[in-house]
């Protein structure tokens, strides 16, 4: 996992640092008091899926298609406001009978960002430091939430920092919790707004993707043209970077879309 992370994930040292540091304490427990608790956040395209999907790949057999890794979308899995108490019902006894089954399980929570307040709440009693809860033996379990929000706000640290003559291979934690923590846990629009699995602190690492340069995104091009089995032109790898929207307007540093839209526009040029 750490090779692969270090071959390819682009860009974002302190991802693969803090994923890292967490995965490798909690395999190496052999009796965690609590489940590892992991909270991504970055703006499009800057590798949350990736990660995500590349941990589950390590840890499980099957990678997102094994039977104990469960993956919940709020527009597919909670798209009703005025249902969110049949959710919270389904969604506990989902997990409890999950953990029931395989106490090694992975659940993993995207757009948290669309989730609706309160309603991620009810799997606090899953995360925290207990012994037994609903008869389930839980510590060994893995929650991941995804999210954009957040993105803005280390999207302009980041910027800042720069102009202020840091590059973004310098910046550390400290530099982005605060505004995180801000973005995400203040947020009314936020599924964590309010939410007690903050306020207890159950959250293990609060994982920032950065924006990424444009020789990132020329890594990404040549990457994917490699996956596709395509001849990596240096006309091709330019017209594609290029292609891509940056910001600010001036300085045109980071790409907006991170690298999610490179694979489509490959297809223009072959």
């Amino acid at each position: 996992l750490e090779c692969d992370l270090a071959l390819n994930l682009v860009g974002q040292p302190l991802v693969r640092q803090q994923v890292m540091k967490g995965v490798r304490e909690f395999l190496e427990n052999q009796n965690p008091v609590k489940p590892l608790v992991m909270s991504f956040h970055g703006s499009t395209g800057t590798g949350k899926t990736f990660v995500t999907s590349m941990l589950v790949r390590y840890l499980f057999q099957g990678g997102l298609q094994s039977p104990y890794v469960h993956q919940f979308s709020p527009i597919v899995h909670f798209p009703h406001a005025e249902q969110i108490e049949q959710y919270k019902e389904s969604l506990k006894r989902w997990i409890q009978g999950n953990l029931t089954n395989c106490g090694r399980s992975a659940f993993l929570f995207e757009e948290m960002d669309k989730m609706h307040p309160g309603l991620i709440d009810v799997i606090i009693p899953f995360l925290g430091p207990s012994w037994v809860v609903y008869g389930t033996n839980y510590r060994k379990a893995i929650f991941i939430f995804i999210s954009n929000a957040g993105g803005e706000q280390i999207n302009k640290m980041t910027l800042d920092l720069w102009h202020s003559h840091k590059d973004r291979e310098e910046i550390s934690l400290q530099d982005l919790e605060p505004a995180i923590s801000k973005a995400v846990f203040e947020n009314p629009q936020s599924g964590f707004w309010k939410s007690g699995i903050i306020n207890n602190h159950l959250i293990d690492f609060v994982v920032p993707f950065l924006p990424l340069k444009r020789h990132h995104v020329k890594q990404c091009v040549i990457s994917e043209l490699g996956q596709q089995g395509l001849e990596v032109r240096t006309d091709v790898v330019q017209e594609v970077t290029d292609s891509i929207p940056y910001f600010p307007e001036e300085e045109k540093l980071f790409s907006s879309t991170g690298c999610k839209t490179v694979a489509s526009r490959i297809s223009f040029f072959f």
